[in-house]
């Protein structure tokens, strides 16, 4: 019975009911996971070693990145995605362990509510993740950087850092914002989606 229900999980997280979620989970699984996977690794994998302020000294290059930085973009990302999935993992889990079919769920009232409400949590998550994102790192990173570098009872209190490769990170920014946006998208059609072929089933009975 267990494999049954790792089977059946397994099959409704890859292929949803609907057409959009099939392409959500595309969407997201493959595009999404790669560009943070392969591309935010090439972006802001040494971003810390090539950070330095004026004058230059590990203690202050790790005091202002530590301020810059309070959460590197990876780890964000990488917490937004595994957040996102859970509501959608949660429902087909559900859906495994009561044994039910991906048809049944546009079928019967009670699983198509649910399922709208994972959907809806996601849209919710990813509202969130946007504005926590604007609100950690901006919509553009700047060449420069001013740290407030008076905690570390230093002869001056402010000094300039500079930000490696800040035209690639904005770009990457920018690319992360309208993956958001476009899986916002996604669920939102989804929703239209479920609600057109749930009218159409009770139609034609």
């Amino acid at each position: 019975m267990s494999l049954n229900y790792i089977k059946n999980f397994y099959e409704g997280c890859l292929r949803p009911p609907t057409v959009i979620g099939q392409f959500h989970t595309l969407f997201f699984g493959s595009v999404r996971m790669f560009f943070l996977g392969v591309l935010g690794f090439a972006v802001y994998g040494n971003e810390a070693l090539h950070f330095s302020c004026d004058p230059d000294s590990r203690e202050l290059n790790l005091f202002c990145y530590n301020q810059f930085r309070p959460i590197t973009p990876q780890v964000f990302w990488a917490l937004q995605l595994v957040t996102v999935l859970v509501p959608g993992a949660v429902f087909h889990l559900y859906a495994a362990c009561k044994n039910i079919d991906q048809e049944d769920i546009l079928e019967k009232p009670i699983y198509t509510v649910f399922y709208i409400i994972s959907v809806l949590l996601r849209i919710v998550l990813e509202v969130v993740a946007f504005w926590l994102q604007s609100h950690l790192f901006g919509f553009q990173v700047h060449p420069l950087y001013m740290c407030d570098a008076g905690a570390l009872e230093k002869s001056y209190n402010f000094t300039n850092c500079m930000v490696p490769e800040h035209f690639e990170k904005t770009i990457f920014l920018s690319a992360m914002y309208i993956f958001t946006i476009i899986t916002v998208v996604l669920c939102i059609v989804e929703i239209f989606e479920i609600l057109c072929r749930r009218l159409d089933y009770l139609a034609s009975q």
